[in-house]
């Protein structure tokens, strides 16, 4: 009868070891995830990259403003255009991500650095959420939420 208990309680910890190993993995994906999409979308103007990050259905809330995948295309395709380009370094910090089963939410604060020929020229930060799914491709980000914080 021993070995029995023991048996199960090998397996339920074992559960629980994988299911936190998997939890942290995705927690890491989805903060890649997330950045990634700021360095190669906005800093990059990769819109060719998009359906890589997110859904067909993606929206971008920001500042009053609603935002599709081609309204982002259209950003991205008039920026290409300006000279000269600016450089864009992003920084994600993670407030929290939450996962349950296939969708996750991330809360970070934003932080970018704008600059032409290695001068700043402007500084960015924002509060945002981000929800995600994951497909069979992996996970891909279907809503963002952004919030300007004003330069102190």
């Amino acid at each position: 009868m021993n070995k029995f208990y023991s048996t199960i309680l090998l397996l339920f910890i074992t559960n629980i070891a994988f299911s936190q190993v998997s939890n942290n993995t995705h927690k890491m994906e989805i903060t890649n995830l997330v950045q990634e999409s700021f360095d190669e979308l906005w800093a990059k103007f990769n819109a060719e990259k998009i359906e890589q990050f997110y859904t067909k259905d993606f929206l971008l809330l920001e500042n009053g403003e609603i935002w599709n995948n081609d309204s982002i295309v259209n950003y991205i395709e008039k920026a290409k255009l300006k000279t000269p380009k600016p450089n864009r370094i992003n920084k994600i910090e993670v407030i929290d991500i939450k996962i349950k089963d296939k969708t996750a939410w991330i809360a970070y604060q934003n932080y970018a650095t704008i600059s032409v020929d290695n001068k700043i020229i402007r500084k960015a930060h924002w509060l945002e959420s981000a929800t995600a799914i994951l497909t069979e491709n992996g996970w891909k980000l279907d809503m963002l939420h952004s919030t300007r914080v004003k330069n102190e």
